[in-house]
């Protein structure tokens, strides 16, 4: 055979080399590269598993194996018998306690895989560091200590796997030596894990019951597990299918560096994120917005008929178009998302707390700027995986703790170039850096929806429930349409009891507003119900579909530059909150119409109150519902003691107010 070509059949390893080493490295070279990583509590065998995989599969250099021979009498936790472990366990501290501290990569291959292992902590301690290591995996191999069943820091881990897109994952159920190999334990703790992984986004989950210190079932079946038929997790890694996990479709290429070496050549070098570029294609550059075409694909072999990720190369386009480092060269037809604010799941990753409000770099592919960490929405549960508020400091300000992780609203000081992290890991990921201490402090996966207005109960990843539907981004974006009709887009939320004069403040504030120059509109209480939402009665989950549905029609046209007046009861704060939410807190100021039931009664315009006081009408706000109040609102209206037109002047000199303090940040 030879060595020029690509060898017609995999031969095994040793074999090739002994036979034919260029034969070997040419069928090496086409070999598919699986990324991995193994996760799970304290001393459930992670170091152990891997340190058997490169044993069983030869890939240990006789010196080392005798210096690990020799370390395990010193170090082991196997008595004076070899310790996989030690493989991986490279820092002294962690020979010395016998656990992992740092992430260890290892490389070995076999006949049909080349594979990159991550070796990560179990300790909650260095939950950031697993974080690490399962970043640009593509198959997490969980391991469960099959005498202590699921853990917290099981479910821990399989959240983050989950959160940053791993799909493939190996449930290694460990130890099953020292559970005397018992078929109940095993499908105990299938049926366990089985619960946890049922609000997490895997698509793929293996289980294997096995003994890594001494090899069953992780190259060689066991002969201890006759009632297990599946796969060792050798087998399983060089079979299992990962081409489906490349993006392919979304073409993105951030500049990194203008190469300009003479007169006669521009080009922007980078790193292909995601999809493929050829010649000739029709692209925009962002954020200008610039159309042309690509002249030539050039890397450091010449000229290339195309360019697929995570190839390097320089790109030279047909017209003389200005670009710099950050911006990004995409199809024409199918562009990113170009705006200053947006939700992403922030895992916490310095022992100094995060603040809400603070401001922090955000380095994005190629791209750094400024951003303030402006709202956190809700932290993560671990054990229930559900929402829970986010933690405070002494003085009640929100904060967010090493190794939390949580939903946060960041906003920008210019646009940023980004896709969904579900849809495009390369362009939708960040790290937040602390601009005093220059030190990476957080890690961050951009969310596709830009509320939180997702499911009332589940932090968790999941499939959606119009999972066949996604999100379309317009080619115009919502800082454009404020540009073009002059205005900052926001939502003015008139809330009060029924009578209190809502409406009419709300018609000649839309006016006023008219008059100087401001494209507005009212999405009234009445007039809602009487076409979107005459479906809906007057009960608490229909007060609550009512506010839902409004808050989104105020989302798209805030989304469409249109400043929007809502005069609603709306007489929870859940509900007021919820709108706030899916709006954005940006976007968003609460005006409570503070007039006592009293004057409103006395005025009654519609005649309501005296219906409700018949009983004619039930679950009447103020009557037999009640009516919660804002804590903090924006605004005060004062009907009582105020004429409208006073109270609108108020209303305008507040919205200058805030908008000259908005335009000096």
């Amino acid at each position: 055979m030879s060595s020029s070509k690509k060898p017609s059949m995999i031969i095994p390893d040793e074999e090739l080399i002994a036979r034919d080493v260029e034969a070997y490295l040419e069928q090496h070279k086409h070999k598919d590269l699986l990324r991995l990583l193994t996760c799970g509590s304290v001393d459930d065998g992670k170091s152990t598993l891997i340190g058997r995989l490169l044993y069983d599969a030869k890939m240990i250099y006789e010196d080392q194996l005798a210096a690990v021979h020799r370390d395990s009498r010193i170090h082991g936790t196997t008595g004076d018998d070899f310790d996989p472990a030690l493989l991986t366990d490279g820092l002294k501290a962690e020979r010395e306690q016998g656990i992992t501290i740092d992430v260890a990569y290892r490389y070995f291959s076999t006949s049909k895989r080349k594979f990159i292992i991550a070796d990560t902590p179990g300790h909650e301690q260095y939950t950031r560091n697993m974080a690490t290591g399962a970043s640009n995996c593509q198959l997490a191999i969980i391991l469960i200590d099959a005498r202590h069943g699921v853990t917290v820091q099981t479910k821990r881990h399989s959240f983050i796997a989950s959160l940053l897109g791993i799909s493939h994952v190996v449930v290694a159920v460990n130890k099953m030596d020292l559970a005397d190999w018992s078929e109940k334990v095993y499908e105990d703790i299938r049926q366990a894990y089985n619960a946890v992984c049922a609000r997490l986004a895997f698509k793929d989950v293996h289980f294997i019951p096995m003994s890594a210190l001494h090899g069953d079932n992780v190259v060689d079946s066991s002969p201890h597990s006759p009632w297990y038929k599946g796969p060792t997790l050798l087998h399983h890694l060089e079979n299992v299918t990962i081409t489906s996990n490349r993006n392919l479709i979304d073409m993105r290429f951030p500049v990194q560096y203008v190469l300009r070496p003479d007169l006669n050549f521009r080009g922007f070098a980078g790193t292909v994120a995601s999809g493929v570029m050829r010649p000739g294609d029709e692209v925009m550059v962002l954020p200008a917005r610039t159309t042309t075409k690509i002249a030539e694909i050039v890397s450091w072999d010449g000229p290339l008929n195309h360019a697929f990720p995570p190839m390097s190369v320089v790109v030279r386009l047909q017209d003389e178009v200005d670009a710099s480092r950050g911006d990004m060269i995409v199809p024409v037809n199918n562009i990113p998302r170009v705006e200053s604010e947006f939700d992403a799941m922030l895992v916490w990753m310095n022992e100094s707390a995060g603040r809400e409000g603070k401001k922090y770099l955000v380095k994005h592919a190629c791209a750094q700027l400024p951003g303030t960490l402006e709202k956190v929405r809700y932290e993560v549960d671990i054990n229930s995986m559900r929402k829970k508020d986010p933690a405070c400091d002494e003085q009640g300000a929100t904060v967010l703790n090493l190794n939390s992780i949580s939903r946060v609203r960041m906003v920008l000081h210019r646009p940023l170039i980004f896709d969904a992290y579900e849809r495009n890991h390369d362009t939708g990921s960040f790290i937040l850096i602390d601009r005093m201490s220059n030190a990476t402090v957080a890690a961050g996966m951009i969310l596709d929806r830009t509320s939180a207005a997702d499911s009332a109960d589940s932090a968790a990843p999941s499939s959606d429930h119009a999972a066949n539907i996604t999100r379309e981004s317009s080619l115009v974006s919502r800082h454009e349409r404020e540009l073009l009709l002059g205005q900052r887009a926001q939502t003015l939320w008139f809330t009060g009891l029924s009578g209190s004069g809502k409406s009419t403040i709300a018609k000649l504030l839309e006016r006023e507003l008219t008059d100087d120059g401001r494209l507005c509109y009212i999405l009234d209480g009445d007039n809602i119900r009487h076409g979107l939402n005459r479906d809906l009665g007057f009960s608490a989950d229909d007060r609550k579909e009512n506010i839902r549905r409004i808050a989104e029609v105020a989302r798209l046209l805030n989304d469409a530059g249109v400043i929007v007046i809502t005069a609603f009861i709306s007489p929870y704060r859940n509900d007021r909150a919820m709108a706030r939410d899916i709006i954005g807190i940006d976007s968003f100021s609460e005006l409570y119409v503070n007039t006592p039931v009293e004057v409103c009664e006395a005025r009654d315009p519609k005649g309501l109150y005296k219906k409700a006081r018949l009983g004619q009408i039930t679950d009447f706000t103020g009557i037999d519902a009640p009516y919660e109040a804002p804590k903090e609102p924006a605004f005060v209206v004062e009907t009582a003691q105020d004429t409208p037109e006073t109270c609108v002047d108020k209303i305008m000199a507040f919205m200058k107010a805030r908008e000259s303090t908005r335009a000096k940040k």
